[in-house]
């Protein structure tokens, strides 16, 4: 899959050192992979909840969530956020 955004990735990490493992781990990740179906990424994440047409991911033991867009179709996934468990539970991201 091609990631759109991983800049985003490294701003994240540069303020929150502490995810880049986890981040860079999920990038390497979802580099490699050739999902086709939901079903397909949940074998490999099966915690990764669907909320809509987003996907949103358990970043370092759940401290952090990067919500994206999977579209299977084309290989593209599209960070859309990056956020702490607190600014995650505020739910402001699903507007």
């Amino acid at each position: 899959m091609r990631i759109i955004k991983r800049g985003a990735l490294e701003q994240f990490w540069g303020e929150h050192p502490d995810a880049m493992a986890g981040l860079e781990s999920w990038y390497a990740v979802m580099r490699k992979a050739d999902w086709k179906t939901p079903a397909e990424l949940r074998r490999v994440y099966p915690n990764a909840d669907l909320v809509g047409r987003r996907t949103v991911f358990n970043i370092a033991g759940n401290k952090y969530r990067l919500i994206a867009r999977v579209n299977y179709q084309t290989q593209r996934v599209f960070v859309l956020y990056i956020l702490t468990h607190a600014e995650y539970d505020r739910g402001a991201w699903k507007q």
